[in-house]
């Protein structure tokens, strides 16, 4: 496998050059900017752990081996850092147990290997016929918009004394206060301040709902005390629910997109040609997502802070993520550091996640726009608007064993209707043929 060869005088970088990715700067440099990577990563990553209830040491511990993996598989040429995929998020809730969960998290991860596997024998032509612009936007969008309810939390209603008594132990009313200002944390963090701290706007956010929720007693530090510096991460191993992994389906499609858009991100940063570099990815990123599934911890996918790190510092060395691999795997050795994230009370998760899942749904709008969709013509229109609905509502069927939730039912309702109506309006002559694709965007989900 190559390693690196110093760029100039390992110093500096002068304007209208890059530091490639088979080139680094001097360790101390290169070191201090993989735990800038680090720091990016940080706020979403450990952001998935908290709602779907895994240990944050644990996901950060495959966070770190994926990353190691994907640099590995990539010989050193292909530069990202994986962490903590939302797209999991639905699915998760909809799971009975967390064992179930991650046993879709490795059916996702061995799904995307043989897509990948695929992907680099034929081209990924046919995954952009699959999924054009519209269709692969509506799914993103469906996915962030589904999750609605679980910003807003949950209620139970109770009898006490003859009087009913409403108890919200999750989400934004659960600490409508604390979820109000993290929300305004985060918005004002992110048009108030430039650079890398500008894009930490969701950590800066959590950080100063931590405090507040402090302040007003919503949190517990037993926990954080009881915890050892120093110890081994929690591993759980999978279970697999034939009903439950239909649900993982579409987080196929997102991660196939993500990987794609990340390739095309970094090309363009770099001037070369990574076309070939898809398949390989797309493998890395499911051997990373299946460990982390076996192991307890987060599925996995590229992500778009890094890539904005890349694009500010112009330093695309493969050599700062095997530091910033290797920081994250130290921090996933501290059960302390585990505790303190884990302590996140239910105001600031409903808070991030207001903010958060609405994003992600807006990436899905992002998608259409940056590859022109026209919604005048019925063909793109109606799967879309279906889609949405079923995905909001959480349309959900039961076909036998097989329980299918409001996002598969979208995505599924997305793309059947797409080709169909499509090939209909060209039989026909009904409406005008769809632009063909032409660009996915980079890291549409983290």
């Amino acid at each position: 496998m190559p390693l690196w060869t110093l760029h100039g005088d390992g110093t500096t970088v002068r304007s209208g050059e890059a530091v490639a990715p088979l080139e680094r700067l001097t360790w101390p440099r290169t070191i201090g900017l993989g735990m800038q990577h680090v720091v990016a990563m940080s706020g979403a990553t450990l952001i998935v752990p908290l709602i779907t209830g895994l240990p944050a040491t644990t996901t950060l511990f495959f966070s770190a081996i994926g990353t190691f993996l994907f640099l590995l598989i990539n010989r050193n040429t292909l530069p990202s850092y994986l962490g903590s995929s939302f797209a999991f998020l639905a699915p998760f809730a909809a799971a009975a147990t967390v064992s179930d969960a991650l046993g879709g998290v490795v059916f996702t991860g061995a799904a995307l290997i043989v897509v990948g596997v695929i992907g680099h024998v034929a081209g990924v032509r046919w995954i952009n016929a699959l999924m054009p612009p519209v269709v692969n936007g509506a799914i993103v969008a469906l996915i962030g918009l589904n999750l609605a309810t679980a910003a807003w939390g949950q209620c139970q209603q109770s009898v006490v004394d003859g009087e009913i008594v409403q108890s919200c132990t999750s989400g934004f009313r659960a600490a409508p206060v604390t979820g109000l200002v993290v929300v305004l944390a985060i918005a004002l963090t992110a048009v108030l301040f430039h650079g890398i701290l500008g894009r930490l706007s969701i950590l800066v956010g959590v950080a100063v709902g931590y405090v507040v929720a402090w302040f007003r007693d919503e949190i517990s530090f037993a926990g954080v005390s009881d915890a050892p510096v120093f110890g081994l991460p929690h591993f759980t191993a999978p279970t697999f629910d034939p009903g439950l992994l239909v649900m993982f389906v579409p987080v196929v499609l997102v991660l196939v997109a993500e990987n794609i858009g990340h390739v095309k991100s970094v090309a363009a940063m770099t001037g070369q040609n990574l076309d070939d570099k898809v398949g390989k990815a797309l493998v890395a990123d499911g051997v990373a997502t299946v460990l982390a599934g076996a192991g307890g911890g987060s599925g996995t996918t590229t992500y778009a802070e890094n890539i904005g790190v890349m694009a500010a510092t112009r330093v695309y060395s493969t050599a700062v993520y095997w530091v910033a691999g290797a920081t994250a795997l130290l921090l996933a050795f501290s059960p302390k550091v585990g505790a303190v994230i884990q302590a996140m009370p239910a105001g600031v998760l409903g808070g991030a996640g207001t903010v958060l899942y609405g994003m992600i749904g807006l990436l899905g709008a992002r998608i259409w726009v940056q590859n022109k969709v026209d919604f005048s013509d019925p063909v793109n229109l109606t799967p879309t608007a279906v889609a949405l609905i079923m995905g909001i509502a959480d349309y959900t069927f039961t076909i036998g064993s097989v329980t299918i939730g409001g996002i598969a039912s979208g995505a599924i309702a997305a793309i059947v209707l797409y080709h169909l109506m499509r090939a209909v309006s060209r039989l026909r002559g009904t409406t005008a043929e769809p632009a063909s694709p032409t660009s996915v965007p980079d890291a549409v989900l983290d």
